[in-house]
């Protein structure tokens, strides 16, 4: 995705979507539209459409945002964040350099142990029934 195209898809975002991915925002715990979301898909990117997680990868950790245990096609990366008298790792997503959320170590052990607390603001779901006419056909072996 060139700069001119991400342009454009930012200018399709609502300001709560802006606010997150462009600005490194946090939604309020337990407002995102997928914190309490169970549908199978695939979760991208808002921004590019990279795919990220798919809904088998997701879990209720009771966080307040979409947890997911891992991540899909290593679409993401991390990044040191110290802000707020914390230390965590932020996560984005490779591509468009969307801000997405932070990785814990705090999740279910049996799946590796992370965590990834991701803002719903920053994803878009794509269902399994419009995968593949949206581009996405090679991930259905995995819903």
């Amino acid at each position: 995705m060139n700069q001119e195209e991400k342009n454009k898809r930012l200018q399709n975002l609502n300001a709560n979507a802006y606010n997150v991915t462009q600005n490194s925002a946090t939604e309020r715990p337990f407002s995102g539209k997928y914190d309490n979301f169970y549908e199978d898909g695939i979760y991208v990117d808002i921004v590019s459409g990279e795919p990220l997680f798919t809904s088998r990868q997701k879990y209720d950790a009771g966080c307040g945002w979409p947890s997911f245990f891992s991540t899909l096609d290593n679409n993401i990366k991390e990044k040191r964040d110290q802000t707020h008298g914390m230390e965590r790792i932020e996560v984005r997503s490779k591509e468009a350099d969307s801000h997405l959320g932070h990785v814990f170590t705090d999740g279910p052990i049996q799946e590796g142990g992370l965590r990834y607390c991701i803002n719903s603001a920053a994803l878009k779901f794509v269902p399994k029934k419009d995968m593949e006419k949206e581009g996405y056909a090679k991930y259905l072996h995995l819903i």
